[in-house]
């Protein structure tokens, strides 16, 4: 790369982190990828940073951007190593937690597990006080007596406290007065409150959303100083943004003040990677298939377009049943955790049956193939024994993997299943690759859609090696590899805009609403969201974009339809445009609308974003010989023939537009593999995409270059 301004994009992962260097003068890119050091994720980073700088000749003071995206606060949340926190709440709701919706998730389990209380039982404490559902104060606040709770709960240990007052959503002042009195008298404690994190209706959610914001407010404030604080060290002086869940950025101070909107942001990125390299390839619907170290993602895209959620659920008990989990009330690209990652151990269960996942390896001790002390076999040490991944060249090169290592720790297994390791092997690829197959399909199905609809887009260390497989299994045809997919996530933070989502309930019908104050409350919440965004890009506030949305229902309906409205101003004349706004999206959800009835309005939503977007990021996939792409041959096992057979292999990097081949084969880059099965054709589009086509026609324009043509008949004649 050659000297110019740098963004910085970091992505921290549960066994790698991804970093990536893209030149905006030049348009280019290269990254990196170093293992996560779970006990100080900045170590890894800084180490990782270094490397790449070094390796490429960079110039730390000419990176003008800096772009984080990290799993640590939705681990935290997994693994309850959150801060000790206390909660302050309106006498007689102490237990909102505990009760949550009294709703089973298995409704015929007799040993069903619920989601325990971030904050237990002795540090949930009360303080009189009561607003109505008007907003008008029915008790005043016992200040004293608020004071004199949070002296309890420091005393027993907690750091943090989230306050969470009856219908504050409608009047903050208790909240408000509570958190000025508690930080004065107490200023080493961390506190949220619930007006500020989830200004919204429903009690157990609202409360929910706050004690996992206060949960990790402490974390997050520490972590993120210490990671401005190495970067500012190594001599980038950069200002650092943080990507959030919905697919935007913010920056720091916004990061550590409401940190639970963090959660998601790494596949949030990854999300938006799959959107773009989409776009690119003239596929506009495509499910953005990512696929890590410790998990996989789906996410569906749309018209180009990611789904934006408004509910989530952390930290399951049961990692694909809906309702397991704390629900939290935040913006949220829509994704599911479709499965496993590379690291997910392989075990027999008590029938003798193979399981794979859901307890990962990690990157410590990580598989066994990586010789830093694991034992169990994992989908990648499957991987390697199948011959999918080259042992020299595993995550570019920067760390040897062994396959003794990785068939030894399958031997015990495969005996007891009168298996021989290969079959073992490819017993833990195909059962790992039903299970993601298996909940991506209910997944789209439960949006209304049929997964044929789609390509199936594969980022991420290990979505171009199941990718293929995996998108057989759906139904599809096409499949995209795009150029870096190793790195997705760290490129989709440099595509990331700014933006911030506000959101507030009112309560009103739309048939009688005060049109007047309708938009002063979106202008209101506009203004606070402007104001964000101009701390993160100076100047750009007033001439951000806003999109303005509501929770609508049906008067005495329970639950709402979030509902994208027309651009306001609003006056008596938009009715019509938000009621026909309304029964459209109300229709796509339900199939069917009721003859009549008045439209409540519950909540309103401003969603603002500025920048983002780099629309002549190119990758640079290594650097290689311009002799073509052919890299000699590789065992790789074959299923259908139950045995190994030499297959091609490929250099990403030395592909040009319009060159074609077939599977079986195997493509190689930095970051991952791709593996293209038997029967499959790939096409290499403009923008370095590598387009699979699964029905097994040949491509319509591509002409396969001389070097891929000497490799096919070379290999016919080995046949």
């Amino acid at each position: 790369m050659q000297a110019g301004k740098y963004a910085l994009g970091i992505d921290i992962g549960g066994t790698f982190t991804d970093i990536v260097v893209y030149d905006t003068q030049g348009g280019t890119s290269t990254s990196h990828k170093e293992l996560t050091t779970p006990k100080a994720p900045h170590e890894g980073v800084i180490r990782g940073v270094r490397t790449l700088f070094e390796r490429e000749v960079l110039p730390y003071a000419n990176v003008d951007r800096v772009i984080h995206a990290t799993t640590l606060f939705t681990n935290a949340l997994i693994e309850r190593k959150g801060a000790v926190t206390g909660l302050i709440t309106t006498a007689g709701f102490r237990d909102t937690l505990e009760m949550a919706r009294e709703h089973k998730y298995e409704l015929f389990d007799l040993h069903i597990e619920l989601p325990r209380p971030l904050v237990p039982r002795h540090l949930r404490l009360e303080a009189a006080e009561r607003i109505g559902p008007d907003g008008v104060v029915q008790q005043p606040l016992d200040v004293a007596q608020a004071v004199e709770q949070a002296g309890r709960l420091a005393a027993a240990g907690a750091t943090s406290i989230a306050i969470v007052f009856l219908h504050a959503y409608a009047n903050p002042v208790h909240e408000r007065m509570a958190r000025d009195a508690i930080a004065a008298a107490y200023p080493e404690l961390f506190i949220s409150i619930s007006s500020d994190v989830s200004p919204q209706i429903r009690e157990y959610e609202r409360t929910s959303t706050t004690v996992a914001n206060a949960y990790v407010k402490p974390l997050a404030d520490g972590y993120l100083d210490r990671m401005n604080a190495r970067i500012q060290q190594l001599g980038i002086q950069a200002p650092l943004f943080m990507m959030l869940s919905n697919g935007g950025l913010t920056h720091v101070d916004e990061a550590k003040r409401v940190p639970i909107q963090l959660l998601e942001s790494g596949p949030a990125a990854g999300a938006l990677a799959g959107a773009f390299f989409g776009g690119r390839a003239g596929i506009e619907d495509v499910l953005a298939f990512d696929m890590g170290g410790t998990t996989a993602k789906l996410a569906i895209i749309e018209a180009g377009k990611p789904l934006i959620a408004h509910r989530f659920e952390a930290s399951r008990e049961k990692r694909l049943t809906e309702g397991s989990g704390l629900p939290i009330s935040i913006s949220t690209i829509e994704l599911i955790e479709i499965g496993a990652g590379g690291g997910s151990i392989a075990h027999l269960d008590a029938l003798g049956l193979l399981k794979v996942g859901p307890e990962s390896a990690g990157s410590l001790p990580g598989p066994a193939c990586y010789g830093r002390g694991g034992t169990q076999p994992t989908v990648t040490d499957a991987n390697l024994v199948l011959g999918f991944l080259d042992p020299a060249a595993f995550a570019g090169g920067t760390m040897s993997i062994d396959v003794a290592k990785a068939e030894d720790a399958m031997r015990p297994l495969a005996a007891q299943s009168n298996l021989s390791v290969p079959e073992f092997a490819w017993g833990i690829h195909s059962i790992v690759n039903e299970n993601m197959a298996a909940a991506a399909r209910v997944h789209v199905a439960e949006r209304g859609h049929h997964a044929g609809k789609f390509a199936l887009l594969l980022t991420g260390g290990g979505g171009p090696l199941h990718g293929c497989e995996i998108a057989r299994r759906l139904g599809m045809t096409r499949a995209i590899c795009p150029p870096g997919a190793g790195v997705a996530s760290a490129l989709g933070l440099l595509m990331a805009p700014a933006r911030i989502d506000r959101m507030v309930s009112v309560g009103w019908t739309l048939e009688t609403v005060d049109w007047a104050a309708l938009e002063a409350e979106y202008g209101r919440i506009e203004r606070d969201a402007r104001a964000v965004i101009d701390a993160t890009l100076p100047g750009q506030g007033a001439a951000a974009r806003s999109q303005r949305a509501a929770d609508l229902r049906f008067a005495g309906q329970g639950f709402e339809v979030i509902t994208d409205l027309p651009a306001g101003p609003y006056t008596a004349d938009s009715y019509g445009a938000i009621r026909e706004a309304f029964l459209a999206t109300y229709a796509k959800t339900f199939g069917q609308v009721p003859p009549r009835g008045n439209i409540e309005i519950i909540n309103i939503r401003a969603a603002v974003s500025a920048g983002g977007g780099e629309g002549g990021l190119d990758v640079d996939t290594g650097a290689v010989s311009a002799a073509g792409a052919a890299r000699g041959t590789r065992r790789m096992y074959l299923a259908e023939r139950k045995d190994y057979a030499e297959v091609p292999v490929y250099e990403r990097g030395a592909f040009k537009a319009g060159q074609a081949f077939r599977g079986p084969a195997i493509v190689q880059e930095a970051s991952s593999t791709l593996i293209v099965p038997p029967r499959a054709t790939v096409e290499v589009d403009a923008g370095g995409s590598l387009i699979v086509h699964l029905d097994a026609a040949a491509p319509s324009a591509p002409v396969p270059s001389p070097a891929i043509e000497e490799s096919e008949k070379q290999r016919a004649c080995a046949n």
